[in-house]
């Protein structure tokens, strides 16, 4: 078996028909781009990291219709992203899907909440409804069902493709390019690819404050996440640990990063490690986190939502990608961001937990792992000073939604990586 690759720059629905009206399934007139609509709902019922790479699309939005109310509906887990997007003025309010048994990422409310959802939605009354979710199989139903002017998004093949309103889905694009090319199908111009992660002075103040009181020097800090959501996505624990060894012997910093939620898999890592290896577990809020990323030199992780608050803040980072699709995940710019995947015939991976030994994560050596941060760590990467406008939206175009007096909330990184047709 070869070594790692170093990944380059790189109709109804199973019973919930019932659910939506009749004649919700069925757009009322074509989409026409030259009009500018007055609200747009966005749907997207995916974790943060995955709502990271999406928030390049937002801001072509914003950009194309600065007057326009633009909503989110998605997970509860992303309203912390939601309301510093909405302190941008890139989103004006975020309603909350409940879920359906087909999407993983959180368990399904059931029927009453998904109709309640539906009815909340449709009494918005929107111009128009992206589904920037997925392919379309099972989300298309529920954003038709939003009862919107007009709806457009991604469908699964060519086959069902209409021009300037329905995409056939780009399976090897990555999946920031994917959002873009969706807008861009749209008649929307839509070519920045900067992740949006905006951070306010209370956050680089509170990452200061952490750093300070477990003793750690930013320009001389190694961040270790070892957890993702999922055990089939995680590199070895006792790898992190040995990783973290090698480069405290080299006078590294190195401290643990994980929610707390991750706390086992933390404590097996700090166990392992060298002396004076801080632990952060369940101490950084997701802005606290950016603010601290956005200081130290390199962040080691898995393929999983903190690697792409590291792309967002411009930091170096080496990803092991254990299972996951990783062309279409990796950070877009490979000369801050090395990502380790073994080509593998079973990648990507849909069990939770890998049934044959888990050969993609013991396939990257520790070794491997510390070539590759040696690599970014000697070439230095951008300072905080260069990096202070990092992970930013654009200037607000107009007032902030309602979002953005909203109170913060702690995030924990991991993102789902089961991406099937949806």
């Amino acid at each position: 078996m070869s070594g790692p690759a170093v990944l380059a720059p790189a109709g109804s629905v199973d019973g919930r028909a019932a659910f939506l009206d009749e004649d919700a399934g069925r757009p009322r007139d074509g989409l026409a781009m030259q009009d500018a609509p007055r609200s747009v709902a966005v749907f997207r019922a995916l974790q943060l990291g995955d709502w990271l790479c999406a928030t390049p699309a937002l801001a072509a939005l914003r950009a194309a219709w600065p007057g326009a109310r633009i909503d989110v509906a998605g997970l509860p887990s992303t309203r912390e992203l939601m309301r510093r997007l909405a302190g941008q003025g890139l989103v004006d309010d975020f309603i909350e899907f409940p879920g359906i048994p087909e999407f993983p990422e959180q368990p399904a409310r059931g029927a009453a909440a998904l109709r309640a959802f539906l009815a909340t939605m449709r009494g918005r009354d929107y111009d128009l409804a992206l589904q920037m979710h997925g392919s379309g199989g099972q989300s298309n139903p529920i954003v038709a069902g939003f009862g919107a002017r007009r709806w457009a998004g991604f469908v699964p093949s060519a086959r069902l493709a209409q021009p300037g309103r329905l995409m056939a889905w780009p399976d090897r694009l990555p999946e920031p390019r994917r959002y873009l090319a969706l807008l861009r199908f749209l008649g929307l111009p839509a070519r920045d690819e900067a992740l949006r992660l905006p951070l306010g002075p209370g956050d680089h103040e509170q990452a200061a404050l952490l750093a300070e009181r477990h003793g750690l020097d930013p320009a001389r800090t190694v961040l270790l996440h070892p957890g993702a959501r999922l055990p089939s996505r995680r590199w070895p624990a006792g790898r992190f640990a040995a990783l973290a060894r090698a480069l405290a012997a080299d006078g590294w910093q190195t401290a643990l990063t994980g929610s707390g939620d991750e706390r086992a898999i933390t404590a097996e890592v700090a166990a392992a490690g060298p002396p004076g290896l801080v632990d952060l577990t369940g101490q950084t809020t997701l802005g606290v986190l950016g603010a601290l990323l956005a200081r130290v030199r390199l962040l080691v992780c898995n393929d999983t939502g903190v690697s792409h608050v590291a792309a967002a803040v411009r930091t170096p980072s080496v990803v092991v990608a254990s299972g996951s699709d990783a062309a279409r995940w990796a950070p877009l710019d490979g000369r801050l961001h090395r990502v380790l995947a073994l080509p593998i015939p079973c990648r990507p991976c849909a069990h939770p937990v890998c049934p044959i030994g888990h050969p993609c994560a013991l396939g990257v050596t520790v070794a491997q792992a510390r070539a590759q941060a040696d690599a970014l760590l000697a070439a230095g990467g951008p300072g905080v000073a260069a990096r202070e406008g990092a992970g930013l939206a654009a200037p607000r175009r107009r007032p902030a939604g309602r979002l953005a007096g909203a109170p913060a909330h702690p995030a924990g990184m991991p993102a789902s990586r089961r991406r099937a047709a949806r």
